[in-house]
Protein backbone atom coordinates (compact mmCIF):
# COMPACT_ATOMS: atom_id res chain seq x y z
CA UNK A 1 0.00 0.00 0.00
CA UNK A 2 1.35 3.54 -1.16
CA UNK A 3 1.61 6.30 0.90
CA UNK A 4 -0.19 9.83 -0.22
CA UNK A 5 2.09 12.73 0.55
CA UNK A 6 0.17 13.47 3.88
CA UNK A 7 1.36 10.34 5.38
CA UNK A 8 4.77 10.62 4.31
CA UNK A 9 5.05 14.22 5.60
CA UNK A 10 3.33 13.20 9.05
CA UNK A 11 5.63 10.39 8.98
CA UNK A 12 8.70 12.32 8.42
CA UNK A 13 7.60 15.10 10.94
CA UNK A 14 6.89 12.57 13.67
CA UNK A 15 10.32 10.92 13.00
CA UNK A 16 12.23 14.50 13.45
CA UNK A 17 10.43 15.26 16.50
CA UNK A 18 10.93 11.80 18.28
CA UNK A 19 14.90 11.94 17.39
CA UNK A 20 15.55 15.66 18.27
CA UNK A 21 13.66 14.52 21.40
CA UNK A 22 15.19 11.50 22.38
CA UNK A 23 18.57 13.62 21.48
CA UNK A 24 17.52 16.35 24.25
CA UNK A 25 17.01 13.91 26.91
CA UNK A 26 20.09 12.24 26.03
CA UNK A 27 21.91 15.03 25.68
CA UNK A 28 20.60 16.37 29.02
CA UNK A 29 21.11 12.97 31.40
CA UNK A 30 23.24 10.37 29.72
CA UNK A 31 25.57 12.67 28.10
CA UNK A 32 26.04 15.19 30.50
CA UNK A 33 29.60 16.47 30.46
CA UNK A 34 30.99 13.41 28.42
CA UNK A 35 31.22 15.41 24.90
CA UNK A 36 34.22 17.07 24.23
CA UNK A 37 33.64 21.01 23.21
CA UNK A 38 33.37 20.33 19.39
CA UNK A 39 31.25 17.09 20.21
CA UNK A 40 28.93 19.32 22.19
CA UNK A 41 28.55 21.82 19.63
CA UNK A 42 28.15 18.98 16.69
CA UNK A 43 25.81 17.53 19.07
CA UNK A 44 23.40 20.13 19.59
CA UNK A 45 23.41 21.29 15.98
CA UNK A 46 22.08 18.03 14.73
CA UNK A 47 19.34 18.32 17.39
CA UNK A 48 18.49 22.28 16.47
CA UNK A 49 18.79 20.58 12.39
CA UNK A 50 16.93 18.14 13.16
CA UNK A 51 14.00 20.25 15.28
CA UNK A 52 14.24 22.90 12.49
CA UNK A 53 12.72 20.29 9.75
CA UNK A 54 10.56 19.11 11.87
CA UNK A 55 9.00 22.92 12.10
CA UNK A 56 9.54 22.97 7.93
CA UNK A 57 7.38 19.82 7.52
CA UNK A 58 4.99 21.09 10.07
CA UNK A 59 4.62 24.62 8.28
CA UNK A 60 4.54 22.17 4.63
CA UNK A 61 2.11 20.19 5.94
CA UNK A 62 0.02 23.54 7.11
CA UNK A 63 0.14 24.79 4.24
CA UNK A 64 -1.19 21.61 2.26
CA UNK A 65 -4.52 21.32 4.18
CA UNK A 66 -5.11 25.12 3.60
CA UNK A 67 -4.64 24.59 -0.21
CA UNK A 68 -6.92 21.12 0.16
CA UNK A 69 -9.67 23.34 2.39
CA UNK A 70 -9.83 26.16 -0.19
CA UNK A 71 -10.01 23.52 -3.48
CA UNK A 72 -13.07 21.77 -0.86
CA UNK A 73 -14.59 24.67 -0.40
CA UNK A 74 -14.62 26.15 -3.94
CA UNK A 75 -16.11 22.54 -4.89
CA UNK A 76 -19.06 22.57 -2.74
CA UNK A 77 -19.21 26.46 -3.78
CA UNK A 78 -19.64 25.32 -7.26
CA UNK A 79 -22.06 22.28 -6.70
CA UNK A 80 -24.01 24.25 -4.82
CA UNK A 81 -24.48 27.05 -7.26
CA UNK A 82 -24.87 23.79 -9.94
CA UNK A 83 -27.66 22.66 -7.60
CA UNK A 84 -29.47 25.89 -7.21
CA UNK A 85 -29.80 26.83 -11.00
CA UNK A 86 -31.02 23.20 -11.57
CA UNK A 87 -33.56 23.82 -9.04
CA UNK A 88 -34.61 26.82 -10.64
CA UNK A 89 -34.58 25.46 -13.91
CA UNK A 90 -37.13 22.81 -12.68
CA UNK A 91 -39.23 25.26 -11.15
CA UNK A 92 -39.08 27.59 -13.88
CA UNK A 93 -40.62 24.62 -16.42
CA UNK A 94 -43.16 23.46 -13.96
CA UNK A 95 -44.29 27.13 -14.06
CA UNK A 96 -44.55 27.17 -17.61
CA UNK A 97 -46.13 23.88 -17.66
CA UNK A 98 -49.11 24.89 -15.29
CA UNK A 99 -49.61 28.22 -16.73
CA UNK A 100 -50.08 26.21 -20.59
CA UNK A 101 -52.85 24.43 -18.15
CA UNK A 102 -51.15 20.83 -17.95
CA UNK A 103 -51.54 19.58 -14.61
CA UNK A 104 -48.00 19.23 -12.31
CA UNK A 105 -46.29 15.69 -12.76
CA UNK A 106 -47.57 13.42 -10.35
CA UNK A 107 -45.27 13.90 -7.08
CA UNK A 108 -44.77 17.51 -7.78
CA UNK A 109 -44.98 19.95 -4.92
CA UNK A 110 -43.43 23.46 -4.43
Amino acid sequence: MALDATACRRGFGTLFVAVALVMLIAGQTVLSGRLSPWGFLVYWLICGVLTGAAMVVAIRDLRAIRRRNIEEQRRLFHTTLEQIAQDARVRASRQSEAGRGKPPPAGATD
